[in-house]
């Protein structure tokens, strides 16, 4: 009997040991870096960040928050006073599927399933060759509550803010409120 009663209590032990080893180890989205080597803790707190815009495309709800330099520069009126942003400078485009509001008594479509972590960081030094931005893709897996790094290029960033290299790579501006 007394032996039955150390098996139970050490493979209760084993067992609360491997969960409470799952619990500590959940995954550090901030440990994650891209291929071009923006690292996520960049945007440490991007969370709580002020709101830029917000956009919609056909797929996805976006809100573009940026950092505290980003929208002191926002409000001395870059880019469209010809100045370029700070370096220092970070930008997040968080994305969501959107769905049709149950609750709202109008039609409505509302945040879903977050999707993907779009970031910009302005440093002119080391990224020279794209005006001084550095672009990354965070893409979030809602089953396993993990982000990853994209794996492809974020060059996109680049050649597809070409269109808005006179506001400084910007497409959205820091709306009026």
């Amino acid at each position: 009997m007394k032996r039955k009663s150390k098996l139970t209590i050490a493979i209760t032990a084993a067992g609360l040991a491997v969960v409470g080893g799952a619990a500590v180890y959940a995954q550090d989205k901030y440990s994650l870096s891209s291929p071009s080597g923006i690292a996520f803790s960049d945007f440490r707190g991007y969370e709580d960040w002020a709101v830029v815009s917000s956009a919609r495309t056909d797929e996805v709800l976006k809100v573009i928050v940026a950092n505290p330099t980003m929208i002191e520069a926002y409000k001395a009126g870059v880019p469209n006073n010809g100045q370029p942003f700070p370096d220092g400078s970070k930008i997040a485009k968080l994305q969501w599927k959107p769905k049709k509001s149950t609750e709202a008594p109008f039609v409505v479509d509302v945040p879903d399933v977050f999707t993907q972590a779009f970031v910009m960081e302005k440093d002119s030094k080391r990224f020279p060759q794209s005006g001084g931005w550095g672009y990354a893709l965070f893409n979030y897996e809602a089953a396993s509550d993990n982000f990853t790094a994209d794996p492809s290029p974020s060059d996109c960033g680049h050649s597809c803010h070409v269109a808005v290299k006179a506001k400084d790579h910007i497409f959205h501006p820091y709306q009026k409120r």
